[in-house]
């Protein structure tokens, strides 16, 4: 399985947020720290507060905080959401599936099975999982683009 950019930027918007917690980051140091497009990351952390995720507050003082505890993020529920409902493979479809051996393929099951699996694991992790070596992180972003540790 491959995630989505989306989903990739989010789970690393998310990991910097924890970092900085309780400062708030700005999302014109996140792209800074990324090197990701401003308007990209507007999008995903407009997304993150819609499902409750990301505090976000403008003007002088504003940014982005979490809004409930890193140790309450699942990690799985975050992907699941970001990547959405798309099957990984077409015959997960009912409504779109034209393949043909569908009713005797055993690949169905097998790929059906592997899926929950990947999201039962990453149902185990939290966000706070993610962030537990934080001198290393604020280390690495300095290296990385020059960010400042909160």
């Amino acid at each position: 399985m491959r995630l989505t950019q989306f989903t990739d930027y989010a789970l690393r918007l998310l990991m910097l947020v924890a970092i900085k917690t309780p400062n708030s980051v700005t999302i014109a140091e996140a792209a800074q720290a990324y090197n990701i497009s401003h308007n990209h990351l507007t999008k995903i952390a407009n997304a993150l507060g819609r499902l409750g995720y990301l505090q976000t507050s403008r003007g002088r003082g504003g940014g982005l905080k979490l809004a409930v505890p890193a140790e309450t993020i699942k990690i799985g529920y975050i992907i699941g959401v970001c990547e959405g409902k798309s099957p990984i493979v077409e015959c997960f479809d009912p409504f779109t599936n034209t393949c043909a051996i569908t009713p005797v393929c055993g690949l169905t099951h097998m790929l059906a099975s592997a899926q929950a699996a990947f999201f039962n694991e990453l149902d185990r992790w939290t966000l706070a999982d993610l962030i537990t070596r934080k001198a290393a992180f604020n280390a690495a972003l300095q290296r990385g683009q020059g960010f400042t540790p909160g």
